[in-house]
């Protein structure tokens, strides 16, 4: 998934910046989301769209659903997939039929219980053309859905309630990763029938209770003390509409906010002034040029290759992004089921890749376009920097600028020879990096922005996501990784590392690796503060 990085802002470069941020520390209002908040201060740096699930499409949407709902499933801060709603399921031998039993006394926040009739109301209500707007696709999968989805049916076939207690989905054809996909925020589980106003007033089974909702301001919650999983351990959780960088660091400092991610032109400041406020995770994010395998000279791997030894991937991860990621052999992040961390990254080697372009026809070199969207300033100096490599081996590269949704509308039409990108996981798999990056059926919107195409990587890639065998899957995912990885249909950067900032006045609190993986439930404001 594509999302807007953070514009680097240099907070503390000048005496001016200091005098500043001082004043904005000591100046800051006194609304609702700041100095009257109390316990826990998250963040968002734009509103959300809607608090009800159905309408689930953006960041801030899903992360809120996620404190105040639940699904079948979810997963924790490190991307495990645990139970929810379902304390337990079982599939069938070729993954293609699961049954999930509700966990008993489970009530919504307005006291009602839940029963497995409503698992199957939420779900089809997303479905529903009516709904109008979410993203539908964890979905789909289920027989009939796409039918219902479409108009064609009046009901969704492969759901089939058992009682109040359990629920079974038929699905079109087997999915060994089916159970990841009822963790995301759109596979919710909501009240039947749905209140008034639900997206503004939302009433769930989550770990927080909605309070107030200041629209562009704050957003309040109180704890559920029925939860199910255990009463968060702060009372309230206030989050915060903060789409300046300045202005989140100042309010960090000041106590106003429990966490902050660090901008990256910030890094070492921080690391020398906070460090012990500071805390890393690797991301699953894959950072990344996609090679238009249709286009010129990119059609031959040879180039392609070439293109990876060109570019000293060391040194700019270490100049530009502050040593903020782990060099890319591949496309699968280390942390997941299937990378290859002792997998070797192309290595930088100028003679080899003018070997390798005179091999392909191209001794003279050839000229390219270079996509970035001009809002992101670490993007355009990572394009800066291959610019600059490239043309030391011949390949004479023009930066083409462009606000990000025409970039991304030129590469999903195959309209650019490459073009700087990030893809953030969906749900925590190795098929969330193989599926819509590199199948054939994913071309252009469905995230193959490569346009790279096999045979034996399109089959491969369908055994895999049909293997229930955890093991075996894994070792597919690896042998796919491997072939795609000496295809080169990538520029290969690196993985990102996060870097947040933790108040010292709260503990327990980590950095999720997928963005409903944090509730806050374990979050404390330390005694005395």
């Amino acid at each position: 998934m594509l999302r807007y990085l953070l514009r680097t802002v240099n907070l503390f470069d000048t005496a001016k910046s200091a005098l500043f941020l001082c004043f904005l520390v000591a100046c800051r209002g006194s609304g609702g989301g700041s100095e009257s908040a109390r316990g826990l201060i998250y963040y968002e740096t734009y509103d959300p769209r809607s608090l009800d699930p159905a309408l689930s499409t953006d960041v801030p949407t899903g992360e809120m659903v996620t404190f105040l709902f639940d699904g079948l499933t979810k997963f924790d801060a490190d991307g495990r997939l645990l139970p929810a709603l379902s304390d337990r399921w079982t599939g069938d031998r070729k993954g293609q039929r699961y049954v999930f039993h509700l966990r008993p006394g489970v009530t919504f926040h307005d006291g009602r219980p839940l029963v497995a009739g409503d698992v199957k109301h939420a779900l089809v209500r997303v479905l529903n053309p009516a709904t109008r707007g979410g993203r539908v696709w964890p979905l789909l999968p289920i027989a009939g859905a796409a039918d219902y989805s479409d108009g064609r049916a009046r009901d969704v076939r492969g759901i089939e309630v058992f009682g109040d207690t359990a629920v079974a989905f038929t699905l079109t054809e087997p999915l060994a990763i089916f159970p990841k996909f009822l963790a995301m925020p759109v596979a919710s589980i909501v009240p039947s029938p749905v209140p008034d106003a639900f997206g503004q007033r939302p009433v769930g089974t989550g770990p927080w209770r909605f309070v107030a909702w200041q629209h562009d301001d704050y957003l309040r919650f109180a704890r559920n003390p029925d939860y199910w999983g255990g009463a968060p351990q702060s009372d309230t959780l206030t989050v915060r509409i903060i789409p300046e960088t300045f202005t989140r660091a100042a309010e960090l400092l000041a106590g106003r906010l429990s966490v902050a991610e660090i901008p990256f032109g910030e890094t070492m400041r921080w690391e020398k002034d906070h460090a012990d406020w500071l805390k890393r995770k690797a991301a699953l994010r894959a950072v990344y040029v996609p090679l238009n395998n249709r286009r010129g000279p990119l059609r031959d791997p040879r180039v392609r290759q070439a293109i990876n030894h060109a570019v000293n991937v060391p040194e700019i991860l270490r100049t530009v992004w502050n040593s903020r990621g782990v060099l890319a052999a591949g496309a699968i992040p280390p942390t997941l089921g299937g990378s290859a961390p002792a997998r070797k990254p192309y290595g930088y080697d100028t003679t080899e890749a003018r070997r390798l372009l005179r091999a392909a026809g191209y001794p003279n070199g050839f000229s390219l376009q270079l996509w970035r969207s001009g809002t992101n300033v670490e993007m355009g100096r990572v394009a800066q920097a291959i610019q600059a490599q490239l043309a030391l081996v011949g390949i004479r590269v023009e930066i083409v600028s462009r606000d990000a949704s025409s970039m991304r509308e030129a590469v999903r039409k195959g309209d650019t020879d490459m073009a700087i990108s990030d893809w953030w996981a969906d749900y925590p798999d190795a098929d969330n990096f193989l599926y819509p990056l590199f199948h054939s059926a994913s071309f252009g919107p469905g995230g193959n922005y490569a346009f790279y195409s096999d045979r034996v990587t399109d089959s491969l890639i369908t055994v895999a996501r049909r293997t229930v065998d955890q093991s075996a899957r894994e070792a597919l995912y690896a042998r796919i990784d491997k072939r795609i990885f000496d295809a080169a249909p990538w520029l290969y950067l690196w993985f990102a590392v996060d870097l947040w900032a933790e108040h010292p006045s709260i503990d327990g609190w980590d950095i999720p690796v997928i963005f409903n993986g944090q509730r806050w439930t374990k979050v404390r404001v330390k005694a005395g503060r």
